[in-house]
């Protein structure tokens, strides 16, 4: 006999704003009030809206993704309570399926302005930037960067177990000691409890104003409890085993991924959508010690697109800046220089160096730590998937097209191009953040 239908725990509005709808929440805090209790082994249905809670039209404008409230943000489905669940237990997480809304089957990549978010290669590339990805069954396309399609390995950004009180100042305090270290540094380093825009689901004004004082943004995964992660490899299948520090675990999900490329370079740089995420849940007693965990372990599902080795062209990127400054086993600066290795190459077949970044984050690229004990250079590579594009990007097909007119990514309005800066880094005294650098 069939099971009975797998029960909603939550239900989200898109004619709501996101702040009004007592469901969510976008602040870490061991007080949130519950917004549903599970049971332990249960399995469950959870309706999650997109990152930005809406903030972001399927347009061809980037003016949302430019002037985007990043106050606003991470709005997660929860803290459900797990019946059972104790400190020092484990909480196993089992992803049984995530999809897109059936009446919204559509998601957004965007670059954020430079002064407004950022993202990795935002130094070079400081302009805001959108592409709308639509969905077709396990497949994805955009009009704003053509003759690309893949399949898509869906997954949750943003999942983990609320923190202690104790486990959250810690949060604070470690956070707080490196702002407070980098006096002179042009962006945030880390992000201190912000009471503006704070959400506390369906909590009283007095909690409201407690969890604004205290309460940890989401932005950043920590080590204690997982949380903004952004693995794209946490997919349908996928096991995961995260700490418990509260009773009944105060479970909360979100920022929901249709596809994204290792490192989610861009920022908002997965194909972020809103949607429907169906999880088991089991409580493992005294999990903290019996695995010996410290922070989430997972186990990946069976669901992946599939390219063979013979279909990546893998690029490599080393600890040596483009202005030639030489760092000592940085490996983010080496990143940032093996994705500029593939924008040089994937111009040459028409693209935008904006178009060619906003795809090196949402497509399903594999970046890979290939060396970090040769001195003084880190080795980091990042693969393609060669059969993404509808045309031959090997080498052996370079000769063999020529350039195509490929359009251009939404940008906001009166922008044609974005802003490319030549040299951008070059004047500053020191590594910083993996290439971003203090002025002099």
């Amino acid at each position: 006999m069939a099971k009975t239908a797998i029960r909603n725990v939550c239900k989200v509005s898109f004619d709501k704003p996101a702040a009004e709808q007592s469901n969510l929440h976008n602040r870490w805090h061991p007080d949130i009030p519950s917004a549903a209790t599970i049971k332990d082994g249960e399995t469950v249905k959870i309706e999650c809206l997109d990152w930005t809670g809406g903030q972001i039209e399927n347009n061809d404008c980037a003016d949302d993704v430019k002037n985007v409230d990043l106050t606003r943000v991470h709005y997660l489905s929860g803290p459900f309570d797990v019946e059972g669940a104790e400190p020092g237990d484990v909480l196993l997480v089992e992803i049984m399926d995530v999809q897109p809304f059936e009446e919204r089957p559509w998601g957004f990549t965007g670059i954020f302005d430079k002064g407004n978010g950022g993202g990795f290669l935002d130094e070079r590339y400081p302009s805001a930037a959108k592409a709308i990805w639509d969905f077709e069954g396990i497949y994805c396309t955009s009009r704003h960067i053509p003759h690309v399609k893949f399949a898509g390995l869906i997954h949750p950004g943003i999942l983990g177990c609320a923190p202690s009180a104790e486990v959250l100042a810690e949060w604070n305090r470690r956070e707080g000691e490196l702002i407070a270290a980098n006096p002179l540094a042009e962006r945030d380093v880390a992000l201190p409890p912000q009471p503006i825009n704070v959400h506390a689901g369906a909590a009283d004004d007095e909690l409201k104003a407690k969890v604004g004082k205290e309460g940890a943004r989401t932005i950043p995964g920590r080590p204690e409890h997982g949380g903004n992660c952004d693995i794209k490899n946490l997919s349908r299948g996928s096991k995961v085993y995260l700490p418990i520090h509260v009773p009944l675990a105060k479970f909360s999900v979100g920022d929901l991924h249709f596809s994204q490329g290792d490192g989610e370079i861009s920022f908002c740089g997965a194909i972020e959508m809103a949607g429907v995420i169906t999880i088991n849940f089991s409580v493992i007693k005294a999990g903290l010690t019996t695995l010996g965990i410290k922070s989430p372990v997972y186990i990946p599902g069976p669901v992946e697109p599939q390219f063979g080795p013979g279909r990546m062209l893998y690029f490599e990127g080393f600890s040596v800046d483009h202005t030639g400054r030489q760092h000592y086993m940085d490996v983010t600066v080496a990143y940032r220089e093996t994705c500029m290795r593939v924008i040089e190459y994937l111009r040459r077949f028409g693209y935008s160096d904006y178009q060619i970044y906003l795809l090196l984050s949402c497509a399903p690229v594999q970046g890979h730590v290939a060396g970090i004990v040769d001195i003084p250079n880190a080795c980091t590579t990042m693969g393609v998937p060669m059969d993404i594009f509808g045309f031959d990007i090997s080498p052996a097909g370079v000769g063999k097209m020529e350039k195509r007119d490929m359009g251009r990514c939404a940008f906001e309005t009166g922008v044609e191009e974005g802003v490319v800066v030549e040299g951008a880094g070059g004047n500053g005294r020191a590594s910083y953040g993996g290439g971003l650098t203090y002025k002099e």
